[in-house]
Formats: C-alpha cells, structure tokens, sequence
C-alpha cells in the first residue's frame, strides 16, 4: 500500500507537471498569435493611412501645411473650388439689372423712332372713285383734281423730309441696345471676374454713352424743329387745316416727346451703370487680394 501510494503521488504529479507544462505552451502560443495578429493590423493600418495621404495628394491636390516642429504633424487644407463658367444669377443682381434696363430704354427708343418713320400714309382720294366712295369720302373734306395731287405730293416730300433724324435715332438705339446685350452676357460668363480691366472699360464707355445721350437728344429735336420749320410742311399743314382735317400740325408729337423722355431716361440708367461697373471693380480686386493673401499664408 505504501508502495501504491507513492506511486500515485509520483503519478499525480507527473500528470500535473504535464498539464502545467501544456498549459504554459498553449499561453506562450496565444501571446505570440495575439502579438502576430497586433502587428498584422497596425501593417495594415499604416498601409491604409499611406494609401489615404497619397490619394488626398494626388486626387485633391492638397498642400501641407506645418503646425509645428514635429513633420509628422501636419494639416492639410482643401483648394479653392474653381469658379464657374458662368451663372444666369447675375442678372438679377443690381448690374444685371441696370443692363436690362439700358437694353429696354433702346429699345423704346427705336420703337419710338420706327412708329413715325413706317407712317408714310398720306391723303387718299378715294372719293374719286365714285359711287359710295363719293358718298362716304367726299363733299366739302375731301380734296379733289389738282388740289389732291398736290396734297399727295407735299405727304411724300414730307415723309423724305422727316426721314434722317429717324433712321439716326433708331441706328444709335439699335448700336446702344447690342452694347448693352454684350456686357450683359459678359457678366453671365464671368468675364470682369476674370479679367477686373473690363469693369474699367465697360465703365468709361457707360459714362462717355450716357453723356453723350444729352447731345443726341439735342441734335434729335433740332432736326425735328427744322423739319417742321420747313415750307412744305406749313403748306401741308394749311392745305389740311382748310379742309378740316386735325393731326397734320407742325409740332411734336407724341413719340416725339416720348422719345426725348426715354433719352433723358438712358442718360441715368448709363451713368449709373458706370457708378456700379467701378463699385464692382473695387469689389473684385479685394476679392482677389484677400485670395492672394490665403494663399500666402498657406
């Protein structure tokens, strides 16, 4: 018994010693797979964060920017987004809307111009040719032989007469009109961003447009008041007065005056466009600074 019992113990603890022993090689290989599978990941962590850096290098372009002594700390900033080709925005704003203004004063104003210049009806003698003619256009209004001739031939002189302050006026007006179309759709496409020296242009031209709106109106109703200063037009006027036919007066009519009104009307929409031109030039040249600045900084 004795003996037996010794031999257990010595069996006990050599079963012991082996379960120690395993367990200890089974902790030993958990560390080093724990250890394996720790470096593993930080392997991969370090690839994913270089694969991240060179992508923000090369896909956004971004420039590093030191913070302090460590280079391994660094900030990196995103580009300004380059600005857009153009933007339909602009016309509402207060220059888009000046322009629209100056494209639709030239166009009253050639409207103006066109009414009386396509109005080269004169007197038709209808009551010459008889029946219910007679009846209708003739009796004491109506001119008749040589008196309708003549009443014939002073519309047409007439018409000739009164035809160059028109043609000027709606040649101008039309030249105004595709100025003012054109910076229009340079503000659409962003040119005076681009290029500020054109705000400078489109001012000096709005100012030296709108001064010369008052001489042009000027030159426009001195050429009306020698038209109706001439002799065929009084004797146009006399010949239809003693008939007693009205509106063939030698004076200015409505579009006349219309069209001096809508001039002075250019003269304040041109000037004041060149006043927002110069505003806007001052605005984009700080614009432009505060950006030269960043990037200096940077």
């Amino acid at each position: 018994m004795p003996e037996r019992g010794r031999r257990d113990q010595s069996g006990d603890g050599k079963s012991g010693d082996k379960r120690y022993t395993h367990n200890r090689d089974y902790s030993g290989y958990d560390a080093e797979e724990r250890g394996t599978a720790g470096d593993r990941r930080a392997g991969e962590n370090r690839q994913r964060d270089m694969t991240t850096a060179s992508h923000r290098h090369e896909g956004t372009s971004r420039r590093p920017r030191e913070t302090s002594g460590d280079l391994s700390e660094m900030e990196y900033y995103e580009p300004q987004p380059k600005p857009a080709l153009y933007n339909f925005r602009y016309i509402l704003t207060s220059r888009g809307i000046c322009q629209l203004a100056e494209v639709f004063v030239n166009l009253l104003i050639i409207i103006c111009a066109g009414v009386p210049y396509s109005n080269n009806g004169g007197y038709r003698d209808l009551a010459s040719l008889g029946g219910l003619y007679t009846y209708y256009y003739g009796g004491a209004s109506a001119f008749t032989g040589v008196d309708a001739k003549r009443v014939q031939e002073l519309d047409r002189l007439f018409h000739e007469l009164k035809r160059p302050p028109y043609i000027f006026t709606m040649a101008a007006g039309g030249i105004l009109m595709i100025y003012a179309f054109a910076m229009l759709g340079l503000g659409i496409f962003r040119v005076p961003f681009r290029c500020p020296p054109v705000l400078l242009v489109e001012a000096v031209l709005s100012f030296l447009i709108g001064l010369g709106y008052i001489p042009g109106i000027a030159i426009y109703f001195i050429k009306l008041k020698e038209t109706y200063d001439n002799p065929i037009c009084k004797e146009r006027e006399q010949m239809y007065k003693s008939k007693g036919h009205q509106g063939f007066d030698c004076k200015y009519n409505g579009t006349d005056i219309a069209e001096g009104l809508f001039g002075v009307l250019g003269v304040v929409v041109f000037i004041f466009g060149a006043v927002l031109a110069i505003r806007a030039f001052r605005s984009v040249r700080e614009l432009k600074k505060q950006r030269t600045n960043q990037d200096d900084n940077f």
